[in-house]
């Protein structure tokens, strides 16, 4: 187990100064905040404290959207998906930790859709590891990894957040 060499806090903070400069280029006023279950939410939460965005964050559980259900099974504490606001015709900054075959954003994009039809739908991930099956970029990054064989990025919180890489 190692600890990157970065403060995910300092990383936020960045992305929050990206993300006011990308939703200002185009012209996205009043987005609304969604992190992924559970580490996106941990990001989401302080993006939105840093966006200055008064509405609630919203809480994406994807797990019956994963197209990897049957192989990996049902999880017993499944919670739904918490999105205390209409999507529809709203500007959307989807959030998650990591970014890596775009699987888990596909399926957050099918939950997303099923409450309604946004104007338009931003990604914005704390690490981008490479390795993606699915045409998925995202919008604002924190920091790129290249991870070897073998090796998977995590982060734990909620207080303090850390990241750390595992071998598996």
């Amino acid at each position: 187990m190692t600890d990157v060499a970065f403060q995910v806090e300092e990383k936020i903070a960045e992305m929050a100064s990206r993300l006011k400069q990308f939703l200002a280029a185009q012209h996205r006023e009043k987005p609304l905040v969604m992190g992924i279950h559970t580490g996106g939410i941990w990001i989401a939460e302080r993006l939105r404290r840093g966006l200055e965005i008064a509405e609630p964050l919203g809480h994406l559980n994807i797990a019956f959207y994963r197209d990897d259900f049957s192989r990996i099974g049902m999880h017993p504490r499944v919670t739904p998906s918490i999105l205390p606001y209409a999507v529809e015709g709203r500007h959307i900054i989807l959030v998650d930790d990591v970014l890596y075959t775009g699987r888990t954003v596909r399926a957050a994009m099918n939950e997303i859709f099923d409450y309604g039809r946004p104007a338009s739908v931003s990604l914005a991930v704390l690490i981008d590891r490479g390795g993606h099956e699915l045409p998925v970029q995202a919008d604002v990054v924190g920091s790129t990894l290249l991870l070897k064989a073998g090796e998977h990025v995590k982060l734990l919180g909620p207080e303090p957040l850390v990241l750390e890489i595992r071998r598996s």
